[in-house]
């Protein structure tokens, strides 16, 4: 009955914790969408299409060199575990 327990505990905590990193990804994106939509305010059609995909990749691909980076900068500092994880979160969001 303990063991039923105390793996119930660990499976929410890590599925509160695993729905709450989807919720940041999410509002990272909606931000994304919304920063490439204010600029894209005075376009229209094909026009409007076409700047919001370049605008988007290039979002993504900022968000990308930039996990580059933190990962080189974490595998130079050997970290590992909660370590590694807790400079990842602080790193990512500079």
């Amino acid at each position: 009955m303990l063991r039923l327990t105390l793996i119930t505990v660990l499976l929410l905590t890590f599925g509160i914790s695993y729905a709450t990193e989807g919720t940041k990804e999410l509002t990272t994106q909606q931000n994304k969408m919304a920063e490439c939509n204010k600029a894209a305010a005075d376009k229209k059609g094909d026009e409007r299409k076409s700047f919001m995909r370049e605008c988007l990749k290039s979002k993504q691909k900022i968000q990308q060199n930039k996990m580059k980076e933190c990962n080189a900068e974490a595998g130079t500092k050997e970290l590992k575990g909660p370590e590694r994880k807790q400079f990842m979160s602080e790193c990512l969001k500079k």
